[in-house]
């Protein structure tokens, strides 16, 4: 193979035609696998968050039934005082004391019933955590299963593909080392931006490769002389003439039925 700075004109743009032949084969194998890699990866961070969900549902509902076991204590200890300052009433010595131990007495009771009434709060929502949880169960279930079947997939497309994408991306680096940089940067910076990855096209009918636009015979005979670099004026592509296309056609088909 040439070197760079010896390649000719036709030399340059038979390797950027080949090479745009090798990245739409890779761009093909790529839609093969379409949106499947993104699919599995949202499918991924969805089950993650359930499961981070059901952890955080699980502690609160921990925190809940230690509450009401607080309370409970709490219900216990009030009685336990209660009982006290009963027996405390019994020995009173005057009116004044016996009042204030009432005091005590009814305030804790109101703790008692404040705590009644926060444990009935806590075990309906203990309940609905109980439901939530029975429900993001389901949904992970669900999920989990969903995301299996699209891995399935995927890695069944990367077995078929995987090793001639491979191959087919170390042939691009190949074909890009037989073009001077300055070239490869704006194959590459047309190929980002034009929809199709399309670079480099042949001209058909008289236009470029994709185009209504009609290249002008004298432009059409620069072309097919190959001696210089020419652009579609209009989509910013490198033309290359017809029988060129079909040679380098015919030979990278070789090429790719070998892999």
């Amino acid at each position: 193979m040439a070197k760079k700075t010896e390649a000719t004109v036709e030399e340059k743009l038979r390797a950027l035609y080949d090479l745009q032949l090798i990245d739409s084969r890779i761009d093909e194998i790529a839609n093969v696998r379409g949106e499947l890699p993104l699919e599995v990866e949202d499918l991924e961070d969805e089950v993650e968050g359930l499961k981070t969900r059901l952890e955080k549902l699980g502690v609160e509902q921990e925190n809940l039934t230690q509450e009401i076991a607080n309370k409970k204590n709490a219900i216990e200890e009030s009685k336990g005082l209660i009982k006290k300052y009963t027996e405390q009433q019994k020995n009173v010595r005057n009116n004044r004391e016996f009042n204030s131990l009432t005091k005590e007495i009814e305030f804790q009771e109101l703790e008692i019933q404040l705590s009644e009434k926060h444990i009935r709060e806590f075990k309906v929502q203990i309940e609905q955590k109980k439901e939530v949880i029975t429900e993001t169960k389901e949904r992970l279930k669900e999920r989990e299963s969903h995301l299996k079947h699209k891995k399935g997939e995927l890695d069944a497309i990367l077995a078929e593909t995987e090793k001639e994408e491979n191959t087919l991306k170390e042939k691009s680096k190949e074909y890009q080392e037989l073009i001077d940089d300055r070239l490869v940067k704006a194959y590459k910076r047309i190929r980002e931006n034009v929809k199709n990855g399309l670079a480099v096209v042949a001209i058909e009918r008289g236009a470029s490769g994709g185009s209504f636009f009609t290249i002008p015979p004298q432009v059409q005979m620069e072309i097919a002389a190959r001696k210089k670099i020419i652009t579609d004026e209009h989509s910013g592509r490198i033309l290359v003439d017809p029988n060129l296309a079909d040679e380098e056609k015919a030979k990278m088909e070789e090429l790719f039925q070998s892999l």
